[in-house]
């Protein structure tokens, strides 16, 4: 799986055969078989074990009283794990996993926790707007700094500032007026 994992994270999945991750894994193409089925299982469960390692990150965050706080909490981890995890990030947001932003959200869906988020926002009048927009909003912003990150296009305190920045505006930007307002104050009182 480890073997799998390097490899589509790091070359064109076309390349990626049952006999070259048994050649890297120094097992036969047979063990692979009898364990995956062929390529597209083993493409299925380093998926899988993407999908779970992300959730299992993101819904370690505790909740507090501060719903913005959360949301900050929760892009923190999925930073923190998408940087700890480079190949299985690779895999999952780098075009192995194909991505439908209306489709069903499934128990175990590392976008779950946020949307979770975003809901007790929305309905704490701490955010305003459509949920399934403020989450693609969220998540672009959050990926596009990992992958910036990853690229190594970011040195680590450009990289820290970067995150810090653009998460708090991206979540004003959802804000209602009312809490804009509060938050635009404490930044200017800093």
């Amino acid at each position: 799986m480890e073997c799998a994992t390097e490899m589509l994270a790091t070359r064109p999945q076309e390349s990626v055969t049952v006999r070259a991750v048994a050649a890297a894994a120094e097992a036969s193409t047979t063990a692979v078989y009898s364990l995956f089925g062929g390529k597209d299982g083993l493409i299925g469960a380093v998926r899988d074990r993407a999908v779970a390692g992300l959730f299992q990150h993101v819904s370690a965050v505790q909740t507090s009283a501060d719903p913005l706080a959360d949301l900050y909490a929760l892009a923190v981890a999925y930073r923190r794990w998408g940087c700890g995890n480079s190949h299985l990030y690779t895999v999952l947001f780098g075009g192995v996993q194909s991505f439908d932003p209306s489709g069903e959200v499934g128990a175990s869906d590392p976008v779950r926790p946020l949307l979770a988020a975003i809901d007790r926002a929305l309905t704490e009048s701490v955010l305003a707007g459509d949920a399934t927009a403020i989450a693609l909003s969220i998540w672009a912003t959050l990926h596009g700094l990992v992958t910036l990150e990853l690229a190594g296009a970011l040195d680590a305190t450009t990289a820290e500032v970067a995150f810090r920045s653009s998460i708090h505006a991206t979540l004003r930007g959802w804000a209602t007026a009312e809490v804009f307002r509060g938050l635009r104050r404490a930044d200017l009182s800093r």
